[in-house]
């Protein structure tokens, strides 16, 4: 199959794709289409029906594998496809593996590396907490090691949850030998669950979307309250370290207009906030300069707030 990410503008393609949403619009002229999101494991892509009672169309739902034949083209600076013929898929004519954007780390690996860094937090509370969600609750770690860490912008992919988790945690074990002063315990804890709320904020891939609670709470909100349902069945976990920790959940975005309820007031909170942002900048840097040619400028990234491009001497591929 030729994936999202490789087609370009005069293609004619003729491939099964997964419609991630579809809906029925209609143009300023009064006339019916169908604008659909199409996905794979390397992209997503809009698509457009223009003629969606035309007998080449076939009965399909969102979610399903399709069949499509059709022309690409470009509008807005970005990929488009018109579908002329359509139907739903046959069992065998597609591979689930293609459709699902993974991390490309072992999914054990970095599980295991997660667990061994449990064992550096020598604090028995927030050791016992971390084992109640990791090791203990074995829900809730198969839907942590499966999430995305996001919609869209970063870590939106099978694993990017437990990936950047992973690489917040590394920075902020670095941060605790660079700076003494750093409670190791407390922000290695505060890494490894900042954003746990997210298994209850997104959906389970192939929707990864929001949930009713994830639109309406968040997982910051919801990060730390499953902190305190956690905390609240371990024997003797003391106040004031839950409120620390709860402190460096709620704080974790820095800034009170990027969704976070408190600003940093601990240390501690600060510097989970300045690993949780590097990491999700660095990435989103990466995502987008992923397989572009070295010195050609990519334009205004809106995540980012600059004209972007990759070095010309390049390792990420």
């Amino acid at each position: 199959m030729k994936y999202l990410n490789e087609l370009v503008e005069g293609d004619r393609i003729s491939a099964v794709y997964l419609c991630k949403k579809a809906a029925m619009l209609t143009t300023k002229n009064g006339k019916e289409y169908m604008s659909l999101t199409l996905m794979d494991r390397s992209a997503n892509a809009d698509a457009k029906i223009w003629e969606p009672n035309s007998e080449g169309i076939g009965d399909f739902d969102e979610l399903d594998y399709i069949h499509i034949t059709g022309e690409v083209t470009v509008f807005n600076g970005a990929i488009q496809i018109n579908i002329r013929r359509l139907r739903k898929a046959d069992d065998g004519e597609y591979d689930p593996a293609d459709y699902l954007p993974m991390s490309p780390y072992d999914n054990d690996g970095m599980y295991n590396q997660l667990k061994n860094v449990i064992e550096t937090v020598k604090n028995p509370f927030l050791n016992q907490l971390l084992k109640s969600f990791f090791i203990d609750d074995t829900d809730f770690a198969e839907r942590f090691r499966r999430r995305s860490a996001a919609k869209t912008v970063h870590h939106g992919f099978v694993g990017g949850l437990m990936q950047h988790t992973l690489a917040v945690t590394r920075l902020c074990k670095f941060y605790t030998k660079a700076y003494t002063v750093l409670d190791h315990d407390l922000l290695i804890t505060a890494a490894m669950l900042h954003d746990i709320g997210k298994v209850r904020e997104l959906s389970k891939f192939p929707e990864n979307d929001y949930t009713d609670d994830g639109q309406l709470l968040g997982h910051i909100f919801m990060g730390a309250e499953m902190i305190g349902e956690h905390a609240g069945k371990i024997e003797g976990f003391p106040p004031k370290l839950l409120s620390e920790l709860q402190h460096c959940i709620l704080a974790h975005h820095g800034e009170l207009e990027f969704g976070s309820p408190k600003t940093p007031e601990l240390m501690e909170a600060l510097a989970l906030n300045l690993a949780d942002n590097t990491d999700a900048k660095i990435e989103t840097f990466t995502e987008a300069v992923q397989g572009k040619e070295p010195d050609k400028w990519l334009g205004m990234n809106r995540q980012l707030g600059a004209n972007i491009r990759r070095t010309s001497v390049w390792t990420g591929e």
